[in-house]
């Protein structure tokens, strides 16, 4: 009885053991793009869930070689607004849609610098793309009649880029995003984690996969 118990309690020490070790309360991203490089702090404490999809994107290079394509400049003031980045349309990069975790339920607004996730109409329905704010967004924070988006982090360092990027010609587009396409998209060349430990989802890379017609 003994051994059978030292073997379960053996068992479970490994089982413990092998399981992959939590986040840090703050995770760290850099995105590197045509445009210069970015960093970001997410928070995994007030926002678990928002940056654990976050950080499948990056962990599994779903974010290498997309690119932030939308420019939402402010008509009252075109030099705040935000960029918008990510998968855009691309069904190979996608995973599972994110429930929203709402400002109201995080504390985190969309501040200067606060990089939030997209959606569309179903609030529940984020998944690759995401936005960085410049200059504060209250409008898109949650609010009696309106649930808003998921904001789960901050710049720490690219602002810069950011506010090129928000300056950049744009045209195009329809509905909300009628004439707010960046006209030269810049390239998301990697997302590269800079602390914790990488938690790839373990699906499919199918955008890896070059199609017969895409052969030279």
């Amino acid at each position: 009885m003994l051994d059978r118990r030292a073997f379960l309690s053996c068992a479970a020490f490994f089982l413990v053991s092998a399981a992959p070790p939590p986040e840090p309360a703050t995770v760290r991203v850099r995105l590197v793009t045509s445009a210069g490089n970015i960093t970001l702090a997410l928070n995994a404490r007030r926002a678990p869930k928002t940056v654990a999809n976050f950080m499948l994107y990056v962990d599994d290079g779903r974010l290498e070689g997309t690119q932030f394509y939308r420019t939402a400049r402010r008509a009252s003031n075109p030099k705040l607004g935000f960029v918008q980045g990510g998968i855009g349309t691309d069904a190979r990069r996608i995973l599972p849609a994110l429930p929203l975790e709402p400002t109201s339920r995080t504390g985190i607004k969309h501040l200067d610098g606060t990089i939030s996730m997209a959606h569309g109409a179903d609030p529940d329905s984020a998944n690759g793309n995401f936005s960085i704010m410049v200059g504060d967004n209250p409008s898109l924070d949650a609010r009696p009649n309106t649930p808003g988006f998921a904001a789960f982090g901050k710049v720490i360092g690219g602002m810069d880029v950011v506010r090129r990027m928000l300056a950049m010609p744009s045209g195009g587009g329809r509905g909300v995003m009628r004439g707010q396409m960046i006209l030269k998209p810049v390239r998301i060349i990697r997302a590269e984690r800079l602390n914790g430990t990488a938690k790839p989802s373990g699906r499919p890379k199918s955008w890896l996969i070059a199609l017969p017609w895409h052969k030279k």
